[in-house]
């Protein structure tokens, strides 16, 4: 994981805060979640570390063939490949073939795309499941008008409208940690 997050800092590929990882791990030991689906890999970074937590079976997307490239190669350094699937393409495209059902979904891709994700995510999650939405708070902004940059100005917008969908929603209980840069975690109600 210190070779991943090295690479991270030195090519500026954001991946998952410490404190955020820490959460995952503890949620997926708590939780003795087993499937997760992931929408956003990046390099791999909290893939190999939900499936070092524990997480048997670990389905991924990424759009970025550079990304998605170092993350296979990286699956399998970490001795990982028969855990964790990549699928390569737009998660617009690939979550709509994607079937079965996970114990956690973790979203963490395009923030302002968060609420075109949340219908697959919402299918493909288990009753009793756990989805995980990073960067929530995206760095205050969606707290405060304060602190909001005129060019994320529709990301924030979005981010917004994405947390009071959530908390709207019967069939979630969710809650905003400020974990990280802002977790939001929702738990699936079964009903």
């Amino acid at each position: 994981m210190a070779d991943l997050e090295a690479f991270a800092k030195e090519y500026d590929v954001p991946i998952s805060q410490p404190e955020t990882m820490k959460l995952l791990e503890v949620l997926i030991r708590l939780g003795r979640i087993e499937t997760v689906l992931e929408i956003g890999c990046a390099i791999g970074y909290s893939a190999i570390g939900m499936a070092m937590a524990g997480a048997k079976e670990i389905t991924t997307v990424e759009i970025s063939d550079d990304a998605a490239r170092v993350a296979q190669e990286n699956f399998q350094k970490a001795g990982l490949s028969d855990k964790i699937t990549l699928h390569h393409g737009d998660a617009k495209e690939v979550l709509p073939t994607l079937n079965g059902q996970y114990d956690m979904v973790f979203l963490d891709a395009a923030k302002a795309q968060y609420g075109n994700f949340f219908p697959h995510c919402l299918r493909l999650l288990k009753p009793g499941g756990l989805l995980v939405s990073d960067n929530v708070l995206y760095k205050g902004m969606t707290a405060t008008d304060e602190l909001v940059q005129h060019r994320k100005i529709t990301i924030v917008k979005r981010l917004r409208q994405y947390l009071e969908m959530l908390s709207a929603m019967p069939e979630l209980e969710t809650s905003v940690l400020p974990v990280g840069d802002g977790v939001a975690l929702s738990f699936l109600k079964e009903m």
